[in-house]
């Protein structure tokens, strides 16, 4: 079985969305999959999941090929299957988009010849879906392609606050709020952040995915901290760090930076995203990895 997920948004910041995303499913990928599709997580065998090959034909004269951001081995439980997550960050609606689906889908079976199961999740705004696509002509149906969808926007974040799943706490970021809720999404954050026993590596890259997403003004933070002194968990939360963005790599916590990038180095996270997660640039982050 091959799943095949994607992930749009917009295309001027293509590369840091796509790395994000990435990543949070290459991480998560077993969380991700238990939260938003319970069905197919079931399904799957994760102690056997391992990375394959991430490029894939997509013009099959001239040899083109097109990289898949994740491309991952696994087997069901009653039989062998392969996994195929790919993540493409972009916020727009694009109309052709269950065609590409198609076609994606097509490429991976004649590359793979495994069963697949494609997944979509959609976290731009608009109330635009497709679930399938169909090829016909007069009163015949010749295809009839469908695929599963996630769009974020259309999820209630407040259905996901008491989970204590690490993927579903970074994507609160991408869901459906108001305005008026931003600081009660972050405060919500935070306690899913408090009550989940992760390493710093894994804390950093939650944390700059949520507020890459969702960022407050300066009065919202104060509102938080106010919030968050009043809360019966103030304790456990104030040992969190509030905002990593505002962190930065200050004097009194660079060594800290430099250990949570040495942990993402093994961890086998890439340069560029260590780089944006952190703050260390990539000259210090490549002298990091001599080190390892």
């Amino acid at each position: 079985m091959i799943v095949h997920s994607v992930v749009l948004e917009e295309q001027a910041s293509y590369i840091k969305h796509d790395k994000l995303f990435k990543e949070l499913i290459h991480t998560f990928f077993e969380e991700f999959l238990e939260v938003f599709f319970p069905d197919a997580h079931k399904e799957i065998d994760f102690s056997s999941i391992q990375p394959i090959s991430e490029e894939v034909h997509s013009d099959l004269i001239k040899g083109n090929t097109r990289r898949l951001d994740i491309v991952i081995e696994t087997k069901l439980k009653k039989e062998d299957a392969v996994v195929i997550v790919h993540v493409e960050p972009q916020n727009s609606k694009q109309e052709d988009f269950n065609s590409r689906m198609f076609q994606y889908y097509s490429l991976l079976y004649n590359t793979y010849r495994k069963p697949i199961l494609p997944i979509a999740v959609f976290s731009y705004p608009q109330d635009w879906e497709k679930r399938e696509f169909m090829i016909s002509f007069s009163s015949f149906e010749v295809l009839r392609f469908q695929y599963k969808t996630l769009h974020l926007k259309k999820k209630n974040w407040r259905e996901f606050v008491h989970s204590n799943n690490p993927a579903a706490a970074a994507l609160l970021s991408k869901m459906g709020y108001d305005e008026k809720e931003k600081v009660s999404v972050k405060l919500e954050f935070l306690r899913m952040m408090a009550n989940m026993e992760l390493d710093e590596a894994r804390q950093r890259l939650l944390y700059g995915f949520f507020e890459t997403y969702l960022k407050l003004t300066e009065e919202e933070e104060e509102q938080l901290m106010g919030e968050i002194k009043q809360s019966p968990e103030a304790e456990k939360l104030l040992e969190l760090p509030v905002s990593y963005e505002e962190r930065g790599i200050r004097k009194g916590i660079e060594q800290g930076v430099v250990k949570v990038a040495k942990e993402m180095l093994r961890k086998g996270m890439e340069i560029e995203l260590i780089v944006e997660l952190t703050g260390l640039s990539s000259e210090a982050i490549k002298e990091l990895s001599k080190k390892i």
